[in-house]
Formats: structure tokens, sequence, C-alpha cells
């Protein structure tokens, strides 16, 4: 098993959350963004530029992941192609994505997306707190610990 980063908007403190997690658990964390990443020096991390352009490092994402991979995002078309392909996702808030919820989390998305074509200000997710955090740290944790990772 590999975690994958949707990194180019993955926050700061999740990517350090994920940091840590591979170091204790010995699980290769791939970065995949089309910008340079400074990330820790570490034999289990490793970080892919792409080149720009719209979906390049998502489409990488799902080309590349293998099933039972875990992938870190909050796009969900791409959290989608994931699960489609057997692999596993969190959100950078700790929301699991699964296929018993997907197509409901897609069918939203897709709304909004047409609520702001039509010209409807939707706004935005609210800043990460530290409950988003620590979601996200305790949604990682029972995934590693359902893996085997102690």
């Amino acid at each position: 098993m590999q975690i994958w980063i949707d990194a180019d908007a993955c926050p700061a403190v999740i990517k350090d959350i994920l940091y840590r997690a591979c170091q204790r658990v010995s699980v290769p964390l791939i970065l995949v963004a089309n910008q340079p990443l400074g990330v820790p020096k570490s034999p289990l991390i490793k970080t892919i530029q792409v080149s720009g352009g719209f979906d390049v490092a998502d489409q990488f994402i799902v080309d590349q992941h293998q099933a039972g991979d875990l992938v870190i995002t909050a796009d969900i078309p791409l959290a989608a192609q994931v699960i489609e392909k057997a692999g596993h996702v969190i959100n950078p808030r700790g929301a699991v994505y699964t296929l018993d919820n997907i197509k409901q989390r897609l069918t939203m998305r897709n709304f909004m997306e047409e609520m702001r074509g039509a010209g409807q200000n939707t706004g935005g997710p609210p800043p990460l707190n530290h409950s988003d955090r620590q979601r996200f740290a305790n949604a990682l944790d029972t995934f590693l610990a359902k893996q085997g990772y102690q």
C-alpha cells in the first residue's frame, strides 16, 4: 500500500500529519503536484511534479495508484475515479469517501458547479480548523489500523 496526496491544494498542516504517519508506520507517501514541493528528506517520501494543466495531477494519480492505495484529496471527481479502481479516499477535513457516499457527493458537487455557472455565489469552504485537522488525523489512524499498521 502507498499513500498518494493530491498535493497542489492539500493544506500544509495535513501534509505534516501525513509525513509523521508515513514515518511511524513505514508506508510510502507520494505527493503529486504541478509545482515543486519541499518535503522532509526520507526514503519513504517522494514527490512527482507533473506538467501544468487542468487535472493533470489528478489523472496521474488515477493512472498510477493501485487497488488498496489511499489517496488524500478534496477533489470529488478524482475521489470517484479512485474509488472506481478500488482505492481508498480521505479528504483533508477527515471525510472518508466510499462506494456508499461518493455518488451523492459527486451529485452535490455537480449541482453546486451548475449554480456557480448560473451566477449564484455559493461561497467556498470555511478555513481548515483544529477540529478538521483532528478529524483527518483520526480518520487516517483508523484507516491505517484497519490495514494492519500500528
